[in-house]
């Protein structure tokens, strides 16, 4: 898929490595027995749908399915035997769903497919939706009682965003069309632009650094300019990006991540240097560790995560645009009028 980087039988190696981890059920878990979460799961699924392995993806998001609750959340965290570990329901983790029906509905074609999981995008956005705090923006997580976490978090308001557009996306191809959504989106969109202040200041994660760019609320110019500006802060040449600036730790998916950035933003010579340079993660098998300390050259956490190795399938798509998967990853539609109290003080 990137020659001389990644070939197609390792991308098929690396495919065929998560769906080994993947349950009876259909779930697929952060690791080996390990436990599972919403989000990370339909990472997974898309890394499957990306190598091939269609039945699996297709069990998958069946399992997202039926796995869901009344109000259209999933819990933040199940154990491998299934359990509810933590009945909470974090607003980025629900809505992502989206991202994966859109992501496997292209590369199939698949109406059928897109009809079955309307339901449960629909139900999972109108969730997420319906988490609104009073000045507009989302709150991260709800508790199991459902009191709000009022704070609002750039990384995960910039997915919401990125989720809310394929749900829009999906609802035009249906003839559903959902302008309440559409407006819920340009104004998360708008805040993460203009008002970034509004946010819970959580700028040691190199998350927060490019994931409004990487969920396509910030694009063009004045997205290659945040690139520019801090990317000596967390860029380790040779090893990858930090997942927080103040630790000498890089991350696998992390890095696929801003690789799958700079490709939207048309810097793919960039992007293709640090999904080379993260291959130290890989193993033979198609695994990839979650990260590695540099000061001592340590594997941490001690874990081969599916979502670490279908982040860096995802990469590769975007780099090369070889399946039509890699389009949800750029930018849709473009900015509209947004009624801001704090744009009007």
């Amino acid at each position: 898929m990137v020659p001389g980087l990644l070939s197609d039988a390792q991308v098929c190696r690396t495919g065929r490595w998560i769906a080994s981890l993947q349950l009876p059920s259909g779930a697929i878990p952060w690791f080996d027995h390990g436990h599972i979460d919403p989000w990370d799961h339909v990472e997974a699924a898309m890394g499957l749908s990306l190598a091939g392995y269609l039945e699996e993806a297709a069990a998958a998001y069946e399992w997202s399915a039926r796995t869901q609750r009344a109000d259209g959340s999933w819990p933040i965290k199940i154990g491998n035997d299934e359990t509810v570990l933590d009945p909470g329901t974090d607003a980025n983790f629900t809505s992502y769903v989206a991202v994966g029906v859109w992501h496997h509905w292209s590369i199939t074609g698949d109406d059928q497919f897109l009809h079955r999981m309307w339901p449960v995008v629909s139900a999972a956005l109108d969730k997420v939706a319906g988490m609104q705090t009073a000045d507009g923006m989302i709150a991260w997580a709800e508790d199991a009682d459902g009191r709000r976490f009022e704070e609002a978090l750039v990384s995960g308001s910039s997915s919401v965003f990125h989720a809310l557009t394929a749900g829009v996306v999906l609802a035009e191809r249906l003839g559903r069309p959902r302008p309440d959504w559409e407006r819920l989106r340009q104004r998360i969109g708008h805040d993460l632009r203009s008002h970034p202040g509004s946010f819970a200041d959580r700028r040691r994660y190199s998350m927060d650094w490019y994931y409004p760019m990487l969920g396509g609320a910030l694009t063009g110019e004045a997205a290659r300019t945040r690139i520019r500006t801090d990317w000596d802060r967390y860029v380790e040449n040779g090893y990858g990006i930090r997942c927080v600036d103040d630790q000498p730790w890089v991350t696998g998916a992390e890095t696929a991540e801003l690789a799958i950035t700079l490709a939207s933003l048309g810097l793919r010579s960039a992007a293709m240097q640090l999904l080379t340079d993260v291959q130290h993660l890989r193993e033979p098998d198609g695994s990839y560790w979650t990260g590695l300390v540099l000061t001592d050259g340590v594997r941490w956490p001690v874990e081969l995560s599916s979502w670490t190795a279908a982040a860096m399938l995802l990469a590769a798509d975007a780099i090369t645009e070889t399946t039509p998967g890699h389009r949800v990853h750029r930018p849709v539609g473009r900015p509209g009028p947004v009624d801001c109290a704090r744009c009007r003080h």
